[in-house]
């Protein structure tokens, strides 16, 4: 897992990679960004990165694996993770708009809180995932094994989950408008607190 150091400014929040200040008491936080996409554009495996409030804006991901990093609070827009693999990493409380998710391999994530728009999670293994308490607008998760996540208070719209695997999916409490499960097995997920008896 990555390791926590203390912003300098003694915020409490965690410092980003590399320096001495967290997101918000960076003096150039667009700089540090650009700095964090060109380590990870410079390697395939990414491990212990932190990277907490950052603003990622058309950053391609790609094929990398990322290892127990920790991504909470940034924003991603128009960024690329096509074939990545991604282990024990942390999203919670981000906002992803237009990202493209497809052919994927992510285990262990957590999006808690996050706000997803827009994105594509096509083709891929999502597997024990946390959507707890996620907004997800206008996304696609077809033809994705969503084995043991949990959506669990999530609020879904216009989202298809077509041909998943759903298998153990947790959807209690989730709230959902214009979604779509069709050739998925539904009846394997859990939609109802009696269910899991």
């Amino acid at each position: 897992m990555f390791t926590i150091t203390s912003c300098a400014a003694g915020c409490g929040r965690p410092a980003i990679s590399g320096s001495a200040l967290c997101a918000i008491h960076s003096a150039d936080p667009e700089a540090e960004t650009r700095r964090i996409a060109e380590y990870i554009a410079e390697r395939k495996a990414i491990k212990d990165l932190n990277a907490q409030g950052l603003h990622f804006d058309s950053v391609d991901f790609s094929q990398r694996q990322f290892y127990g990093c920790n991504f909470t609070g940034a924003i991603f827009s128009m960024c690329l993770f096509t074939g990545a693999m991604m282990r024990m990493s942390f999203f919670d409380f981000s906002t992803l708009i237009a990202c493209d998710f497809s052919k994927g391999d992510f285990q262990f994530l957590s999006f808690a809180g996050a706000s997803i728009q827009e994105c594509n999670f096509e083709g891929s293994e999502l597997v024990h995932i946390n959507y707890g308490g996620t907004t997800i607008t206008d996304s696609t998760f077809n033809g994705t094994n969503l084995y043991n996540s949990r959506f669990i208070g999530s609020s879904i719209l216009k989202t298809d989950f077509k041909n998943c695997n759903l298998k153990r999916t947790n959807f209690i409490n989730a709230k959902q408008e214009e979604v779509s499960f069709k050739a998925s097995n539904s009846a394997e997920a859990v939609f109802e607190m009696e269910e899991m008896d």
